[in-house]
């Protein structure tokens, strides 16, 4: 038996009910992947901030989320240890932007080579995974530049770059950042018909998070025009920052923060 939890004021909640794992996701007698909360060990981000086309930036963005500037952050992340999912590698685009006031991240879009990651992101949460092929490491040959990079099929569309640990970071902002910058994502399934069955604008939660370093550098990005991974739809004008860092964290049971088909 699984115990499920809730989050609601800030706080993780037991569930009234426990689910047996077979009710928890498909096929019913060999789930495809266990149930939340998932915790990640050594988990290793690089996050480059770009400035990209506002007009452009307007189209990606559901409402009730605003834009509040006209940047992106691209991100490769490397789980090495993720109970329940196993070891992969990730990358995306998160977009910040306001929700009723308050500054937050939606996540737009985000590629992966894991099969129960995709699957437990995707009927869970909505995360918007799909599966390719990322990677996130120290390059081989000059062994001192960061190297992250996402090949969907046999193509790069994307490829970032950093000098390694040239810069340390305090880590306090970058935990409170985790612990409190509110996630959210659009959940769209659809019913046995192919009419939408679920519609929702949905909040992520994260908690015991510990940063265990962080630094900066000289930081690049490239992204590559690709019909079906178009990361390249949001051009980059000029980088902001780079960032990289390694934390602990656990990922948690969503929210749901507005619901487009009752609504």
């Amino acid at each position: 038996m699984a115990s499920l939890v809730v989050f609601q004021s800030g706080q993780a909640i037991p569930m009234k009910e426990n689910y047996p794992q077979e009710k928890i996701s498909m096929p019913v007698d060999n789930p495809s992947y266990p149930a939340p909360p998932y915790h990640f060990v050594d988990r290793e981000y690089f996050i480059i901030t770009y400035e990209t086309d506002p007009d452009i930036l307007k189209t990606k963005v559901p409402p009730p989320l605003e834009i509040t500037e006209p940047v992106v952050k691209y991100e490769f992340i490397r789980m090495p240890d993720s109970s329940g999912l196993g070891d992969y590698t990730e990358s995306g685009q998160v977009i910040p932007v306001q929700y009723k006031g308050k500054p937050g991240l939606f996540i737009l879009s985000m590629y992966l080579d894991n099969e129960p990651a995709i699957l437990a992101g995707r009927e869970i949460w909505g995360f918007p995974k799909k599966l390719a092929t990322p990677s996130l490491g120290v390059d081989k040959v000059s062994k001192d530049t960061l190297v992250g990079r996402l090949f969907y099929g046999e193509l790069e569309v994307a490829r970032g770059t950093m000098g390694y640990k040239w810069e340390t970071l305090p880590t306090d902002e970058i935990k409170k950042s985790l612990e409190e910058t509110p996630n959210y994502l659009v959940k769209l399934i659809p019913d046995v018909d192919g009419t939408p069955k679920i519609h929702q604008l949905v909040r992520y939660h994260v908690g015991n998070v510990t940063v265990k370093g962080a630094w900066t550098g000289p930081t690049d990005l490239e992204l590559f025009s690709h019909a079906l991974a178009p990361v390249a739809d949001l051009p980059i004008k000029r980088i902001v920052s780079g960032v990289h860092f390694v934390s602990d964290l656990t990922l948690l049971p969503g929210t749901v923060e507005n619901d487009y088909i009752q609504n």
